[in-house]
């Protein structure tokens, strides 16, 4: 007789374990631990059992239903334990190809081989926020075109469109790296190069006029109510001119003393990509600012840490020296990558040569094997240079002119 829901919920526990049949092999199994659903069969004339759930969370209906999938199954000569096997197998490795998890190797490689700290993070919380909830569980290899470009198209909606170019760089790296390892077969991210709104370049705010800067200078030697390791940081990228990520996790391991140099590791380069250190000639300017700012960090490893802990991601954030520079009412004008910039525009004025320049800023040189070499070209130019500048800093910082400084001298 069939199974009804009264009787189900009225079974209790016996001293023995017991069934309670239902038709064609279905049956539930009560024992001191719970309600069991059942379906005995044979196949290629084996006797075989397949466990189709526990009650209440698979009811009668749904144990019927589980029960005739598994018949037709059998009627087409499939084994359903088999099958059932397969099926989560299939499962399984879907979810290791799934484009989130394929996205994770991917990330966990270019942190370990290329990336600084704050890429990474960068990076991950860009594809945590929209690329993952869109398409992140399904396998890498079904994902299309289509769906990519509706999630860049989400993110345009927001105004923040390079965003969206920046993610449609990285999910094409992505897929290049699942073609690469045999995940997917296909970039489709390739197909949509053009198809989004290339933005407008937002030049960082920068003092270049020669007296407004003079009086940045005054201004920031006048701020001494912020924390001095945040001031200091401040001078050290003026007079250095290197990038946020190169002097914020810089290490005093990475100064020379005798040669007066501040070697950037190529990792915590911007491409992150170079074969060699940047060197970075220090004025004697640079020199008494690391001997001040050694009284107040020495003792840790980095030059610029946080106010509290000096673990290996202890140090200041790519926001604490902008955060100063806009406190002092410079948002909108000057800002820490912007000290790039400002240099550039007045030392060009003194006749310093554009190669020695670039080099200096290391800027990106499209043959890479020139790159390699390129960080060491000019280098005696760029020592007069980076002692020109912090001479030109004091000038300007007093108020006066600045006498040319001719780059033979």
């Amino acid at each position: 007789m069939p199974l009804t829901e009264l009787a189900i919920k009225k079974a209790k526990p016996k001293e023995k374990p017991y069934k309670m049949t239902d038709g064609g092999g279905l049956y539930m199994l009560v024992n001191a631990t719970g309600k069991y659903w059942r379906y005995n069969y044979r196949y290629l004339g084996k006797f075989k059992t397949l466990a189709l759930g526990v009650y209440p969370d698979v009811s009668l209906a749904r144990a019927r239903e589980k029960h005739a999938d598994a018949r037709k199954l059998l009627a087409d000569a499939i084994d359903p334990a088999s099958h059932r096997k397969e099926t989560r197998r299939a499962v399984m490795a879907a979810q290791a190809n799934s484009f989130e998890a394929v996205a994770r190797e991917w990330h966990a490689m270019k942190l370990k081989r290329k990336w600084t700290q704050s890429t990474a993070d960068k990076t991950m919380t860009q594809l945590e926020a929209y690329v993952f909830s869109e398409f992140g569980n399904m396998p890498i290899g079904t994902v299309k075109a289509s769906q990519i470009l509706a999630m860049l198209r989400k993110i345009e909606a927001r105004g923040i469109a390079y965003t969206a170019v920046r993610l449609r760089e990285v999910c094409g790296q992505i897929f290049r790296y699942a073609v690469a390892t045999g995940k997917s077969e296909d970039n489709p991210a390739a197909h949509l190069v053009g198809a989004l709104h290339k933005p407008e370049v937002k030049h960082r705010p920068a003092i270049t006029e020669r007296r407004e800067f003079g009086g940045f200078l005054r201004e920031l030697r006048a701020a001494t109510n912020y924390d001095p390791v945040t001031r200091h940081a401040a001078y050290f990228a003026l007079l250095t001119f290197v990038r946020a990520q190169e002097f914020r996790y810089a290490k005093w391991k990475e100064i020379d003393w005798q040669a007066k140099e501040f070697k950037v590791p190529a990792m915590r380069m911007k491409t992150g990509k170079a074969l060699s250190a940047h060197t970075v000639p220090l004025s004697s300017q640079a020199l008494t600012l690391l001997r001040e700012l050694h009284d107040l960090t020495g003792h840790t490893p980095y030059l610029f840490p946080k106010m509290k802990g000096y673990g290996d991601a202890e140090v200041i954030s790519e926001n604490t020296v902008g955060k100063m520079l806009n406190k002092m009412g410079y948002q909108g004008r000057q800002c820490v990558h912007g000290f790039r910039a400002s240099a550039r525009s007045i030392l060009s004025e003194q006749g310093w040569s554009r190669e020695a320049m670039e080099r200096q800023l290391d800027h990106k040189e499209t043959d890479s094997t020139v790159a390699a070499y390129a960080r060491a070209e000019h280098l005696p130019e760029r020592r007069r240079m980076m002692q020109a500048w912090a001479d030109t800093c004091d000038a300007l910082e007093a108020g006066g002119e600045v006498v040319e400084l001719h780059k033979m001298a």
